[in-house]
């Protein structure tokens, strides 16, 4: 389809819209962030951590109002485990998370992507529906980086909440994993 539409959904709207155009400048954020963080500054970091979100929020709601397409679709997901994925790498690389913490959660990404592609080449078919477990864990996750850069940034925050969010992660990043394991192998 030439407007970028999924084939048999309700409203359409062209390759370049207002709701694309937020969740590419979501996706350019990603180096900016990454910077932000090596570069010590957690305060701005925080701040356009948050502003991500709100982008979210924005773009979600002018796809639904006045219709998506396939490239928002794919999108999106892509801006928001982009700017996850490297914030946790980033803050553990500059010790505000544990190491072995990004270890997992990159990890657990690299193994739902990594069966996807090795089902999609072996030729069956794949579908990933999110899980209640693993939408959990990507609202844990997004806390856990946002109190750590509030924390890192302005030194706001009670005592121990990252490390309680720390496991929190942990074990919702594990149930996650397992789920879409155990899902995938009982479906092939």
């Amino acid at each position: 389809m030439l407007d970028g539409s999924p084939a048999g959904s309700g409203k359409t709207a062209p390759l370049v819209n207002l709701a694309n155009c937020i969740t590419f400048g979501r996706l350019c954020a990603v180096p900016l962030a990454f910077w932000l963080v090596l570069a010590h500054r957690i305060d701005d970091a925080f701040l356009l951590f948050v502003a991500a979100g709100l982008s979210d929020a924005v773009d979600g709601w002018l796809a639904r109002r006045y219709g998506g397409n396939a490239i928002g679709a794919l999108m999106d997901p892509v801006a928001d485990k982009a700017l996850l994925v490297t914030m946790y790498i980033t803050l553990a690389t500059v010790g505000v998370l544990p190491d072995w913490l990004a270890i997992l959660v990159v990890f657990r990404d690299l193994l739902i992507v990594g069966g996807v592609v090795v089902l999609a080449v072996l030729g069956h078919a794949v579908t990933i529906k999110p899980l209640y477990i693993s939408k959990l864990n990507t609202a844990m996750q997004i806390i856990l980086i946002g109190v750590s850069l509030l924390q890192g940034g302005f030194g706001l925050g009670i005592p121990g909440l990252a490390d309680l969010l720390t496991w929190c992660v942990v074990m919702t990043t594990l149930a996650s994993g397992a789920a879409y394991v155990w899902n995938t192998a009982r479906g092939h």
